[in-house]
């Protein structure tokens, strides 16, 4: 058993190390990771507790990458996964970001960096549009038409009319509550 949980905490560690050193263009894009990483190679999660664990990482204040391999550390190990998934997700930022500030004032001038920081650009675009599109063909797959109608709604409201994210999620969060209120009645639940 201890073996076991020892294995779990050793590659949970290896896994948000190595995707936190390998995700460029910020937090959204490790989504596509985790899931690729704890659905469907290690089959430790299941798509649809994948869904709701990144729905609490993006709602949660800061940084998603970390907010993630929290709700997924504490699903697989508890506090002990929490922390090895954190220490794995926070690692190589850290230790990236303080060679980059030592070398700065070389980086910010010379032309071939910001030729590779421009042209990277374009994968973390097509990134970020995979993991939309995974997300949406999630929900669209679960036929639930409330669900598909607030993503939609969602969409529209913050692209079109650009209301803010946070009163976004604050009001899908609401209708979630209703609801499962609602089908908590009806199912005789209180």
């Amino acid at each position: 058993m201890k073996t076991d949980r020892k294995r779990i905490l050793r590659k949970l560690f290896f896994s948000t190390l190595y995707l936190s050193a390998f995700t460029f263009g910020g937090g959204y894009v490790i989504v596509t990771l985790l899931k690729d990483k704890f659905v469907d190679q290690y089959h430790w999660i299941e798509e649809e507790e994948m869904l709701d664990l990144v729905a609490i990482a993006q709602s949660s204040p800061g940084a998603i990458a970390v907010n993630g391999a929290i709700v997924v550390g504490y699903k697989l190990a508890g506090m002990a996964g929490v922390l090895v998934s954190v220490l794995g997700a926070v690692l190589p930022p850290m230790v990236i970001l303080s060679l980059v500030s030592l070398c700065y004032d070389a980086f910010a001038s010379n032309p071939y960096v910001a030729a590779l920081l421009s042209g990277m650009k374009a994968g973390v675009g097509a990134v970020i549009a995979s993991v939309v599109f995974d997300m949406g063909k999630s929900v669209v797959k679960s036929r639930d038409w409330l669900n598909i109608a607030v993503m939609g709604a969602s969409f529209c409201i913050s692209y079109f009319w650009g209301v803010n994210v946070v009163l976004i999620i604050l009001a899908a969060a609401c209708l979630g509550v209703l609801r499962a209120l609602f089908e908590g009645k009806k199912g005789g639940k209180p």
